[in-house]
């Protein structure tokens, strides 16, 4: 059976069950993740009013994922997505929050490569300054759409973004020193 464009139809019915008309079968939520990651296309309707609730769902998706343990999303920009609510700002942030992922969704394949040859060379330096690369692009990026948001005092002080920044380069070392030894235990044999 031929793959169709058009995105596949999910009824949410009054009690709070989900329909795939597609394959004519009641989906979970864990489902229509599963559909996103396989990069099916899909739409979800109020089964009574019409309503496109799509949004609504995907956003309980991710809030259910969350909700496992799989924190992606830091308390730092969750705070901030709330700051922009009723912003005059806020208008920007989707397109620009589209993009970014875009860009880094791109970009996934080459950062892949880099770690894979950071480990199996044995170290982190190329991803370190992917890493660091990808902060600045970020940052200026975001200096773009927010030109004082360096001066904001809702947003971290500057030091707490080098203090991550510094764990995370720690964290690295500790794990080069760690592929070291077992390279050497590896030599030994």
């Amino acid at each position: 059976m031929a793959k169709s464009n058009e995105p596949v139809t999910i009824k949410k019915y009054a009690n709070r069950r989900l329909y795939n008309t597609g394959t004519s079968t009641y989906v979970t939520l864990e489902d229509l993740a599963q559909m996103v990651k396989n990069g099916e296309d899909f739409v979800v309707y109020d089964a009574k009013s019409s309503e496109d609730i799509t949004h609504s769902v995907l956003t309980q998706i991710i809030f259910e994922q969350e909700g496992k343990g799989q924190n992606l999303l830091p308390i730092n920009f969750l705070r901030q997505i709330i700051r922009f609510y009723g912003d005059s700002m806020q208008m920007l942030v989707p397109r620009y929050l589209d993009m970014s992922i875009e860009n880094f969704s791109k970009e996934q394949n080459n950062l892949r490569e880099q770690f894979s040859k950071a480990f199996g060379v044995g170290g982190f330096g190329m991803m370190e300054e992917q890493v660091r690369r990808n902060m600045e692009m970020f940052d200026r990026a975001f200096k773009v759409f927010l030109p004082n948001a360096r001066n904001d005092e809702a947003q971290p002080a500057p030091a707490t973004k080098a203090d991550d920044f510094d764990e995370l380069r720690r964290q690295v070392a500790e794990m080069q020193k760690r592929l070291d030894r077992l390279g050497e235990g590896d030599k030994k044999d």
